[in-house]
């Protein structure tokens, strides 16, 4: 059977009789759906469908940061084996949502040890339970609080949790040797966020959080983002999550005015954006609207 890349470059030797438009019909055909890119010290990510994955090759072995769904990851695996012949040490995951764990299944039996932070493996099997996807599921069997150290080898990696942010479960993952941390959803670059009350969320404590991460990690730290908007990457600085910290301040302060001048929240989710926030726009914005409402009224 002929591969799939051994036939590109066959079909590519005849490219060049036809004209451009229908090389870059072909060419577009053929090209994976995902992308792989480096970033530094064998510190990696990969994106197609879902949250960023962050990954690590190492000559002690992979690590892998969250796994967007089954096929997703099957893609990553197939990809990462073409690049080494290491095995998968540990999997982590940055939160439980679906697009961020629901690819773990596809590593049973393949990766070492599964972490992530207490709050989100209790989330991830409540949410199994409710959508009847137990047996679809690949929970971690390493779980923390506040802090975990993870060394295999010469691989050296820290977890840290410093509250209810995007849900009470958000992990952040940090790569010593290369200074890359990934927030997981704890940053949507220049796109309207979902905060999920219902597993825990805190807008007022989601911007303590931002401040934490910036205080404690290096000026030169790499961040992966959970999510951007079109056009816009998946890295950055903490120039970035400052950024993030002002919309969700500002998102927060305009729900509580609103309150206070007596909106009700059918009035209030008619807004089409969020005073002072001016990079943060495009569809979705109903969703932080809706929880910036529920958490003005609730006082929490």
């Amino acid at each position: 059977m002929l591969h799939r890349r051994t036939f590109i470059q066959y079909a590519s030797l005849g490219l060049g009789a036809l004209s451009i438009a229908n090389q870059r019909i072909i060419t577009a055909f053929f090209e994976d759906p995902w992308k792989i890119k480096m970033l530094r010290n064998n510190v990696g990510i990969f994106t197609e469908r879902g949250g960023t994955i962050g990954f690590l090759l190492h000559k002690d072995g992979i690590i892998v940061i969250d796994t967007q769904f089954p096929e997703q990851s099957n893609h990553l695996i197939t990809e990462l084996k073409n690049r080494t012949d290491k095995p998968f040490k540990y999997l982590l995951n940055t939160h439980h949502h679906g697009d961020h764990s629901s690819g773990n299944i596809a590593f049973k039996d393949l990766v070492e040890n599964v972490v992530a932070h207490e709050n989100s493996k209790i989330n991830q099997q409540k949410q199994a339970e409710r959508q009847n996807s137990v047996d679809k599921q690949l929970y971690p069997d390493t779980t923390f609080t506040n802090e975990l150290k993870i060394k295999s080898g010469d691989i050296k990696l820290t977890a840290d949790y410093f509250g209810p942010a995007h849900t009470n479960g958000d992990a952040l993952y940090m790569f010593e040797e290369a200074d890359i941390v990934h927030v997981g959803d704890l940053m949507f670059n220049r796109r309207h966020p979902f905060i999920d009350r219902s597993s825990g969320a805190s807008i007022s404590n989601w911007t303590k959080v931002l401040d934490t991460a910036v205080n404690k990690y290096g000026k030169n730290t790499i961040y992966i983002f959970g999510h951007a908007a079109e056009g816009y990457e998946v890295t950055g600085t903490a120039d970035d999550l400052l950024k993030f910290k002002d919309y969700l301040n500002r998102l927060l302060g305009f729900a509580q005015q609103e309150v206070k001048a007596g909106k009700t929240k059918e009035e209030f989710l008619k807004n089409k954006e969020i005073p002072g926030v001016t990079e943060w726009k495009g569809d979705g914005i109903e969703r932080p609207l809706t929880a910036a409402f529920e958490e003005a009224t609730s006082g929490a």
